[in-house]
């Protein structure tokens, strides 16, 4: 290089980590010198976060070729890509790229510490590379942009892979935000070239049509695809390790890279609403909106049309709306239990507009719902579902006190129409939705203060009612606490927590809130009596159960014990709850039901032996031994569970 053009590095501003910074306080002056073979265009240079496309020529001083990416100079013709900030570099090219335009060629002077021979240098030198020699490298800067942006308007290169064997360039943006996704169905127009030019597929007019995940195109085309929205087009530019075998292309053995030009026109949005494949979801026809911001993901008011059939041999038509209704759509408020439970899955997931085909097992199906007729137990059925349109719930904001009250009102009002009916899981979802919007209400004065308390609690022992039906006495106790420890002598708080106490075996405690019904309110005697009565039976039936399972106890020999313990290990538990008093807050009488607890493990397991041990005891007059017998139960069942 002429001493004229040789010049030091300009000054750059740039971001740095904080290894970079450690690495640039090793550059002394003199070690690194660029000479501007020919100039770039524009006035930007490349800073960290950019991804980089530069050739790259190395030569002694003498002018032989060390290696070349450059055809011309016995290299492949394939460019090299880095992130400034992120990929391994040499120092000399960490410290010039970001001084170059795009499209310039700079011819780069290193001494060996400003290449591979660097301590500690972070990228291995080729095997027979002059590490330790003066050498000249000549960078041809093809491009650079932002690898990574905030905004998908900003991006023009994307990271597929953390190893840069995926990367995307975009060449005109997309519609919309959503991108294909496992089993989405994809339409793609597709042609590939190596990365030293060679035509490998050619692009046809047909789309090439593929499921997301099922390997029927290239992994690391299907990664790029993957960040791809509609009628997007871009280069897919990837690498060895990601060009997998598939229907698409055979892959040469020698193919280091390819260049994938790839038009997104159409993907389908298959979702499968279990994970298990048995409720899948198929949009057939785009609806209006974005996804899922215009979906009626809240309970809502939905009119739909649908059709369904049976997934037997004939697909018989059992229900077509259009038809049978005078084609008059289906309208329900979704959370209501209204319509199947695989129905009502899928359509909170529509747009407005949107027809989507739902393949579902009976579970979710007609097995628990009303089954129509022509529908035979255990059916797997198809909907053909067309959201119309559909009403969000009404926003309190804004409202005044008692127009807030009224609409938390209705929702409980629906609650108690779904507690009736057995559908515990959705009252208590409408409960719950309103103390969530209660988190939000400030009343004013003492007055509404109070109506606001009352309300709130009487919501809280509804869950608490809920979560008692469902089996989980545990949860329903620890709702009924709120009650109480905001007013202690809550009646009906001590009502629901002692039958949450009696479900758990926790006798004493249930004796407990019942007496204290009737010190805080005599009007209760009746209700508390009642409960009362209840639990005497169902302590009456645990001691005589228990009686049972140690029978002989103390007639086996210490070996013998787990034969008798192996009763107690019971998978599951029958609690019958009665609460025979009119409920207020749920509106009616409580039937006789049987609710099935589910056996918990070490503490609950302890917790429910030793009480019932310790009474059968006692009722048969063994006193003596009684704490011991307590703490080898306890061992027995710590030693089942571990």
């Amino acid at each position: 290089m002429d001493a004229t053009e040789q010049n030091r590095l300009p000054k750059k501003k740039k971001s740095e980590t904080e290894d970079d910074k450690s690495r640039r306080k090793k550059i002394v002056p003199g070690s690194l010198l660029k000479a501007l073979v020919r100039p770039g265009g524009g006035e930007s240079s490349p800073v960290d976060g950019d991804q980089v496309i530069y050739h790259r020529t190395v030569r002694t001083l003498d002018g032989v070729v060390v290696e070349s990416t450059k055809l011309e100079c016995g290299g492949r013709g394939l460019p090299i890509r880095d992130v400034l900030g992120k990929s391994k570099m040499i120092l000399g090219l960490l410290e010039g790229i970001p001084t170059m335009h795009k499209g310039e060629i700079a011819m780069f002077k290193m001494k060996p510490e400003m290449h591979y021979a660097e301590k500690d240098c972070p990228v291995l030198a080729p095997g027979d590379f002059p590490k330790d020699d003066e050498l000249h490298f000549e960078i041809e800067l093809l491009d650079f942009a932002k690898a990574k942006a905030r905004s998908h308007h900003e991006l023009r290169y994307s990271i597929a892979s953390d190893d840069l064997g995926v990367v995307k360039k975009i060449l005109n943006e997309g519609e919309g935000w959503e991108s294909p996704r496992e089993p989405y169905e994809v339409k793609a127009r597709i042609s590939a070239i190596s990365g030293g030019g060679q035509v490998i597929l050619s692009r046809k007019e047909e789309p090439y049509f593929f499921t997301f995940g099922k390997s029927e195109v290239p992994e690391g085309l299907e990664i790029g695809i993957g960040t791809m929205a509609r009628k997007e087009k871009a280069v897919i530019y990837v690498r060895r390790q990601y060009l997998t075998e598939s229907p698409l292309m055979d892959i040469a053995q020698d193919l280091e890279e390819v260049h994938f030009e790839v038009e997104l026109v159409h993907f389908i949005q298959v979702r499968d609403m279990l994970g298990d494949g048995r409720l899948i979801k198929r949009r057939i026809q785009d609806g209006r909106g974005e996804f899922p911001m215009d979906c009626p993901l809240q309970d809502s008011r939905l009119s739909v049309h649908y059709k369904g059939m049976l997934l037997n041999e004939e697909k018989t038509v059992f229900y077509d709306s259009r038809i049978e209704n005078n084609d008059h759509p289906l309208e329900f408020s979704s959370g209501e239990g209204l319509v199947p439970e695989g129905f009502e899955m899928c359509t909170r997931l529509m747009l407005p507009g949107e027809i989507a085909l739902v393949t579902c097992p009976p579970d979710y199906a007609y097995d628990k719902f009303p089954r129509p007729p022509g529908v035979p137990e255990g059916a797997h059925v198809r909907w053909e579902i067309e959201l119309l349109s559909f009403e969000t719930p009404r926003d309190w904001t804004g409202l005044d006190f008692q127009s807030i009250m009224n609409e938390a009102e209705n929702i409980r009002s629906t609650g108690n129409r779904l507690f009736k009916e057995g559908k515990f899981e959705l009252a208590k979802a409408k409960y719950e939705k309103v103390l969530r919007e209660f988190n939000h209400v400030n009343p004013q004065d003492d007055e509404e203060g109070k109506v606001f308390g009352d309300a709130r609690n009487m919501l809280h022992l509804n869950v608490a009612a809920c979560l008692l039906k469902m089996g989980e006495w545990r949860k329903s106790l620890e709702t009924c606490n709120k009650v109480l420890e905001a007013k202690p002598g809550h009646v009906k708080g001590l009502y629901r927590r002692g039958m949450a106490y009696m479900a758990g075996g926790e006798y004493e405690d249930a004796r407990n809130d019942f007496n204290m019904m009737v010190k805080v309110d005599k009007s209760s005697e009746a209700d508390a009596t009642a409960a009362l009565l209840k639990l005497k039976q169902k302590e009456q039936e645990a001691e005589s159960k228990a009686r049972k399972q140690f029978k002989g106890l103390f007639d086996k020999k210490p070996g013998e014990i787990t034969e008798v313990g192996s009763e107690i290990r019971e998978e599951t538990k029958t609690i019958e709850e009665i609460d025979e008093t009119k409920d207020d807050e749920i509106e009616e009488e409580e039937e006789r039901t049987r609710t099935v607890v589910s056996t918990e493990r070490k503490r609950k397991w302890s917790e429910k032996a030793w009480p019932i041990t310790k009474n059968v005891m006692v009722q048969i007059g063994i006193q003596v031994g009684v704490a011991l017998l307590g703490v080898l139960i306890f061992q027995f069942v710590s030693s089942r569970f571990t």
